[in-house]
């Protein structure tokens, strides 16, 4: 059985690539818009599915409230940037500078998300009250996948 902590880290991993693949493509190339396609839905999925079973289990504990509510904060941000970059051009310079932010905010995130809340989440939830939450996480990120476009549709203007 798969721990939380491998799930996540294995999808980390593909983003990383994914965002590698994007930085070497130019354009609006079919490449990028490939990998870019594939990186935008998945990490949608990725970041509700991981509030749903991770840090909803974070945020039980006290110690956990405030990192979590930092994760969440930093998933809307990314998200917002992700909407943004997925209605522009691919091609014009100002994408690519967003994507170059996008990008270091994401490394940034999943960094400490690797390195301090796992680290901190290990110490203080026992193995066996997070049993199955590996599952649980790539279950809720199947269906979450389905789900991005009538999210965007649903979202409430600021």
């Amino acid at each position: 059985m798969t721990s939380i902590y491998d799930a996540i880290k294995a999808d980390h991993k593909r983003h990383r690539e994914l965002l590698e693949t994007i930085a070497e493509t130019t354009g609006a190339s079919e490449a990028r818009k490939e990998a870019w396609q594939t990186f935008y839905y998945d990490v949608k999925a990725h970041g509700a599915a991981e509030e749903e079973t991770f840090y909803s289990k974070l945020m039980s504990k006290t110690w956990g409230q405030n990192p979590a509510r930092h994760s969440v904060e930093e998933h809307a941000e990314i998200d917002g940037l992700l909407d943004e970059l997925n209605e522009m051009d691919m091609s014009s310079p100002g994408w690519l500078n967003k994507f170059h932010k996008l990008a270091e905010e994401y490394n940034h995130h999943i960094d400490e998300e690797e390195d301090e809340i796992f680290s901190r989440a290990r110490e203080v939830i026992d193995e066996s009250e997070i049993e199955g939450y590996g599952e649980r996480f790539r279950d809720h990120k199947k269906k979450e996948l389905k789900l991005v476009d009538a999210k965007n549709e649903d979202e409430v203007e600021d």
